[in-house]
């Protein structure tokens, strides 16, 4: 039987947590670094931008519509990450997740042979994280989606420990998706903070779950990264090259950091057909699965075209355009 086609990049927006945070301590300061980091004229643009994609992001009706006209199965829906809130107190933090949890669960409910979700966990309080995960679990979501860096803490803190820990032993799946990049002002214009910001954040985090050896300790770890990984995986000999020339770089992980890219999951989210062909050269057609993120301009509004794009073999395509994520979605 032909798998369905399976996007594992898709987003919900949430009102009801805006709402939440709205006034409270830090949240104003969050909003402001978040327009430096961008620049006015991309905050000029996104605002119109995302009002005219509300609905298919708040309404069921309206988002199986448009998975019909992209020839599209089944979604795996994550919250935009603009809800992470890492700037949030303990007490705000834990509203946060709860209500983003439930109500995400709440809009996968409503068509559930067509619709998976992923929750929310507080990175800069990771104490909190792992009963976040758990949260998430108990409304029926999937798994959990994390940014590539919380407040002073990188993936490799050993704070995290618990939460690889938890999310290996459950089959949890967990879904890299950066939000803003530290490099701050030097991106801020030309949409620099995205299309340069994203894709730099990805590769800062994968690097650090591979030097530190979080992946060594955590092999059975369901991550998948989004964007393809960003500027990694096409990159990866240098890191190799490092990991085997100095001894700093290769302290903390066992094996060459090419290796560990047949560990992780990436979306197919690279809009190039050539560095697609390459994704899948370097981490298998089996770690690829197919990403659209849904539904915004930095997306794509045909998946399925851009992997055709890529002329993979007949049997890699169908694995990328469904048979990995219906495989890795029945672990969860």
């Amino acid at each position: 039987m032909t798998a369905p086609t399976i996007d594992v990049h898709a987003h919900i927006l949430l009102p009801e947590v805006e709402a939440l945070v709205d006034g409270r301590p830090g949240h104003a300061e969050a909003r402001a670094l978040d327009a430096r980091r961008n620049g006015p004229a991309a905050l000029a643009v996104n605002g119109p931008m995302v009002r005219e994609r509300i609905r298919v992001m708040t309404d069921v009706s309206a988002r199986l519509a448009a998975m019909d006209a992209q020839g599209v199965d089944v979604q795996l829906v994550s919250p935009s990450p603009s809800h992470y809130h890492y700037w949030a107190d303990e007490e705000t933090a834990e509203k946060v997740y709860r209500l983003t949890n439930e109500a995400t669960a709440g809009h996968c409910s409503a068509a559930p042979d067509r619709l998976r979700g992923l929750g929310l966990v507080p990175l800069q309080h990771p104490d909190a994280a792992v009963g976040a995960l758990e949260h998430a679990l108990e409304q029926g979501l999937s798994g959990i989606e994390i940014s590539s860096h919380a407040p002073g803490r990188e993936l490799s803190d050993p704070a995290y420990e618990p939460l690889w820990t938890r999310a290996e032993e459950t089959g949890a799946l967990v879904f890299l998706h950066p939000f803003g990049c530290t490099l701050d002002e030097r991106l801020d214009q030309w949409y620099l903070s995205n299309s340069v910001g994203q894709p730099t954040e990805n590769a800062v985090a994968l690097s650090h779950l591979i030097f530190s050896g979080v992946l060594d300790r955590h092999p059975a770890l369901n991550l998948i990264a989004a964007h393809g990984g960003g500027y990694l995986p096409t990159h990866i000999g240098r890191s190799d090259h490092a990991w085997s020339a100095r001894s700093d770089a290769g302290a903390g992980c066992a094996h060459p950091p090419s290796s560990y890219l047949k560990r992780l999951y990436f979306d197919s989210l690279v809009h190039d057909p050539q560095v697609l062909r390459e994704l899948v050269r370097v981490a298998g057609a089996d770690r690829v699965l197919l990403g659209s993120d849904f539904p915004f301009d930095m997306g794509t509004d045909d998946p399925v075209g851009a992997l055709r794009a890529a002329r993979l073999p007949d049997a890699d395509f169908h694995a990328v355009r469904g048979g990995n994520a219906a495989a890795l979605l029945r672990k969860d």
